[in-house]
């Protein structure tokens, strides 16, 4: 029923998003690959696909350049980038070309499900059979992104996409040239949390995270998560949690001992 368009220069990465879940589950039945940037917009224009899955660097050339390409042609596709670049600018220049979402290398299986289900409920208006929905909660909201509006699903990938910079409701109101009051209260509104609440809440729950999960000395998850000075980070974790960061992790050594 629905046609997908796989984009990306390295043969095994297609091949590997061909077999990493089962399409026809979600009645995509017609999935063509593309290896270069003149193929991909030969096929798009020729098959008309209803997704678009692309690495967002094709050769010399980049993914946001072929949506753009794409959409000057009048192609209405959904298009999903995928990359191995964790990086912000990418993001950015994705997500304002016209990208419905962003995934990074290597393909989370789960993420990619619960993508192409909100682009075939959401974007193309269909209907995914029973019993293979894959319900993303997010972890501070606590509800189903497929509940929330494109706004905020794009405010929050920016978020954990680039949760250790310094992040302003402003910086991302200019990435959307958009008001930043306008975006604030519309989040604040839907959320019921302010974007700068959500940032710490979101960057909390990464540390929290690593601190249950890897030896990283604390020094290092208080810079990864955004933090330079180490004692202002213990000093926001207490408060959040209620415990320290050493003591925390010291549970977890007590509890995986016994």
């Amino acid at each position: 029923m629905y046609k997908m368009l796989i984009v990306d220069d390295e043969p095994h990465i297609i091949e590997g998003v061909r077999r990493i879940i089962d399409w026809q589950r979600y009645q995509i039945t017609d999935i063509h690959a593309a290896y270069t940037f003149s193929e991909a917009v030969k096929l798009a224009l020729s098959l008309k696909p209803h997704i678009v899955l692309t690495d967002v660097r094709i050769g010399e050339e980049w993914g946001y350049e072929l949506i753009e390409s794409l959409n000057r042609a009048e192609q209405n596709c959904v298009f999903i980038m995928m990359s191995g670049y964790d990086d912000f600018n990418y993001v950015r220049k994705s997500l304002l070309a016209g990208a419905r979402d962003y995934l990074l290398k290597p393909i989370d299986k789960i993420k990619l499900q619960t993508i192409i289900e909100q682009v075939i409920v959401n974007d193309l208006h269909g209907v995914i059979p029973q019993n293979t929905a894959m319900t993303e909660i997010d972890p501070i909201l606590h509800v189903p992104l497929s509940s929330l509006s494109k706004l905020t699903n794009k405010v929050l990938l920016i978020v954990q996409s680039s949760y250790n910079e310094n992040l302003t409701l402003k910086y991302v109101a200019d990435m959307f040239q958009m008001n930043s009051v306008y975006i604030g209260q519309a989040f604040l509104k839907e959320t019921h949390m302010k974007f700068s609440e959500y940032v710490l809440a979101y960057r909390m729950h990464i540390a929290y995270e690593l601190l249950k999960t890897t030896d990283e000395k604390i020094a290092y998850i208080a810079r990864r998560v955004g933090f330079q000075h180490l004692s202002y980070f213990y000093s926001l974790f207490r408060n959040y949690y209620d415990v320290s960061p050493s003591e925390l992790r010291n549970m977890e050594k007590e509890e995986d001992e016994e």
